[in-house]
């Protein structure tokens, strides 16, 4: 019995002297990362070992060493049994330091220049504003454009709206204001998070859905998400879940914010618009068959649901309460886990090179652990722990993102030092191993210890409104049994109203060494999906390529379902087909492109030219211009509304659409997107939108986004103007070619 006790007594002091975690591909054993012949140990909190070697040929160097660089004495300082955890904590710290800017802004990393408002935003987040509040603050002020809205990054097509996941920098900004209680900076930012979200209400907020339209946060490499048929219109016509989240909680904290300031119409207000977008998340975006939430809705006027698992949005939803309690656990123990951690989707696109796409960018994989955390899954933690852990120790360094397939950076881009990577490894130790929670009224302490990280660990010098807090957390589990703040007895909790500049707060907790829950992680095999189907329609059948290895095809009219074969055609009437190729193991290829056999209306437009006259215009075609059948009127900033006549046979519902150019930008990146209101028979009818189609190619035409309308029998006028919130990102060309419009009955 007396060796017993001695064991049990013993046990947190070797807990780091074993395997901590391992899995099929690498193991985290005491002080070291073993992944196969390769290993990366710490040999002291002040430096890292590794000998990996990367792909061979691949572009950039693997550092096989970290050393300490910068006086890191500043910033909170870790102490645990752990000498890997504390090195990797340091190296954060150590990379955080070079990534803060002569101009006191936050780098994005070593390859990548200057502020971006979603890789900044998700750092400040993660951990940037209580480690660096004043270049967080910087940061994000340098996102905000001078009509006083939140700028959208150069992204596909031209920026927003085909991307419009800015909110982020909502919850960026409020986070920071939670942690340093500035009640100007509430007053700076609230204007600013409530002209860009109205601009968006009008943009991309999609009525018949009640979700918003735009491209899925982050993930802004179009090929790298998407079926290839889709274009740049067609992204910003799909509904993305992640983006979807990004909005709901950024409503919520401005509904938060407009209370704060007296102002309760608008607290109201936006609290209902994220309790309709909630709702719509959960309605159409929920598998109750999977477990989790789908990525997004696609198509054209008959969106379906893109079935595949998605993790920074699943986080999200777990996170910040979109998913209730039930549901949250259900995602943790359901979103499919590969060897080397959370996907950024699953399953993955078979002909697509990693980056996006079979990848895992470890800040996504900690805002996964600190879903788990929420949810209660330990396994989930300590798998997602690991997975940070892993690259950050082999590489020496905190990489951008790493290829699913084996674990290695060999993918499309990469960067060392990355901001939000670091942020996220930092957030591992303060948000989960000690619970760090910052609110209005004061900072919480609700740590999460799994059990193979039991033991006793410090946190001295953190910082909270002038004070110093030492925190110190001993045992494991998801409660705390008793805590301690200067040797008395209390909550875990610093009141922020109490708090004294200049004080030292030492808090001390215990925790249960218990677990609330038993849960699960759904380890999977890195999976790829079927290739997507080529369709076309001949002598009244659809048609398509054979998909080698496929077990059946999915035939769907107007969205739906309606036929399973193992043939290549199939008959259609009216309406619009789409095909989905299934493997023997259930996994869906993407749908095809869809096609509508119903017959069309092209109505030209009056007062059609052929030849460019606007100032606007960024770029020269270097050749006449051609591809067009009708003429086509030219759209700037000071273009006069745009009336176009046409005549319906019969009630019903009808589908618009209209063919455009713009060659003011490329496809992939610049901000230069058009945007028009449409208004049929005076009465707004919604927006349309053209994005970039190239510089200069003038001559590639391409179809809008589609418009939805119940029309009577008889003539109407649709009307194409520019009005405020029409404004892009670039605010000095909004400028783009229209030749004709298409009319289809649905």
């Amino acid at each position: 019995m007396k060796l017993l006790t001695l064991l049990c007594l013993s046990a947190a002091s070797t807990a780091f002297a074993g395997n901590i975690y391992e899995n099929s591909a690498y193991r985290w054993t005491g002080d070291s990362i073993v992944q196969g012949e390769f290993k990366a140990y710490a040999v002291s909190p002040e430096k890292i070992v590794s000998d990996y070697s990367a792909q061979p040929h691949y572009f950039m160097p693997v550092e096989k060493q970290w050393t300490l660089k910068n006086d890191i004495s500043a910033y909170p300082k870790l102490t645990t049994d752990n000498k890997l955890h504390t090195a990797l904590y340091n190296m954060a710290l150590d990379e955080m330091v070079n990534a803060v800017e002569p101009d006191t802004t936050l780098r994005t990393g070593k390859e990548w220049a200057g502020v971006w408002t979603r890789d900044v935003s998700y750092s400040i987040i993660g951990s940037m504003a209580y480690m660096q509040p004043l270049a967080s603050k910087v940061s994000l002020m340098k996102k905000v454009n001078s009509n006083g809205r939140i700028i959208q990054d150069t992204g596909s097509g031209g920026a927003w709206p085909v991307s419009s996941d800015r909110m982020i920098w909502a919850v960026a900004a409020y986070e920071l204001y939670k942690v340093t209680g500035d009640r100007q900076w509430l007053e700076y930012i609230y204007p600013v998070i409530r002209n860009s979200f109205e601009d968006d209400f009008a943009t991309v907020y999609d009525p018949e859905t009640g979700l918003v339209k735009g491209e899925t946060s982050f993930i802004d490499w179009r090929e790298q998400s998407y079926p290839k048929w889709m274009q740049t219109a067609d992204i910003y016509n799909s509904e993305a879940m992640n983006t979807a989240m990004v909005h709901a909680v950024a409503l919520d904290m401005l509904s938060e914010m407009a209370a704060e300031l007296g102002d309760k119409a608008a607290a109201e207000k936006y609290a209902d618009k994220g309790n309709e977008l909630k709702k719509a998340i959960n309605d159409k975006f929920w598998m109750e068959d999977k477990g989790y939430y789908g990525m997004y809705l696609y198509g054209r006027d008959f969106p379906i649901l893109n079935p595949r698992a998605e993790t920074l949005g699943e986080s999200l939803a777990v996170i910040y309460g979109i998913a209730d309690p039930e549901r949250a656990r259900r995602i943790t123990e359901s979103n499919p886990i590969t060897p080397y951690g959370s996907a950024i989707f699953y399953p993955q696109i078979s002909d697509m090179p990693a980056y996006h796409n079979n990848a895992l960018w470890p800040w996504v994989a900690a805002y996964w652990a600190i879903a788990n955390k929420k949810a209660g899954n330990e396994q989930g933690v300590l798998d997602a722990i690991g997975s940070v852990f892993r690259p950050a120790a082999l590489f020496c360094t905190n990489k951008e993102n790493l290829n699913l397939d084996n674990g290695d950076i060999a993918t499309e881009l990469n960067s060392s030092n990355m901001l939000w990577c670091l942020a996220g490894n930092i957030a591992i130790t303060t948000r989960i191993l000690f619970g760090v929670e910052f609110e209005t009224d004061g900072l919480h302490f609700a740590p999460f210890v799994p059990q193979a990280l039991a033991g006793s660990r410090t946190l001295d010098n953190f910082p909270y409104r002038g004070a110093k807090v030492n925190i110190t957390v001993n045992g494991y589990g998801d409660k705390v049994v008793s805590c301690t703040i200067n040797g008395k007895k209390a909550k875990p909790f610093i009141s922020a109203k109490s708090v004294k500049a200049g004080e030292v707060y030492n808090v001390e907790i215990t925790l249960s060494d218990t677990f609330t829950n038993n849960l699960k992680v759904n380890r999977q095999p890195n999976k790829k999906a079927p290739l997507t189907p080529i369709t076309w329609v001949e002598d009244g059948y659809l048609n398509w390529n054979p998909i080698e290895y496929i077990h059946y095809y999915t035939v769907l009219h107007n969205g739906e379902p309606i036929a399973e074969t193992r043939q290549t055609r199939y008959p259609v009437k009216k309406g619009e087909y789409q095909v989905i190729g299934v493997a023997s193991d259930g996994t869906e290829s993407f749908a095809s492109e869809p096609r509508n056999v119903t017959q069309k209306m092209i109505v030209t437009i009056p007062g059609a030219k052929t030849t460019m006259t606007s100032p606007e215009v960024a770029y020269k075609p270097t050749t006449p211009l051609a591809g067009f059948k009708h003429g086509f009127v030219e759209l700037d900033h000071n273009s006069a509304p745009v009336n176009i006549p046409f005549t319906v046979d019969e009630n019903g519902e009808y589908s618009i659409r209209f063919t455009y150019a713009n060659g003011n930008g490329p496809v992939n990146t610049e901000n230069k997107c058009a945007i028009r209101t449409v208004l049929v028979d005076g009465k707004p009818a919604g927006k349309i939108v053209m994005p970039h189609r190239g510089v200069g190619n003038w001559n590639d035409w391409g179809q809008t986004n589609p418009l939805h309308l119940n029309l009577d029998k008889g003539q109407h006028t649709v009307t194409i103007e520019f009005q405020p919130s029409d404004e892009n990102m670039n605010l000095k060309t909004n400028h783009a070619l229209i030749e004709c419009m298409t009319v289809t009955p649905l």
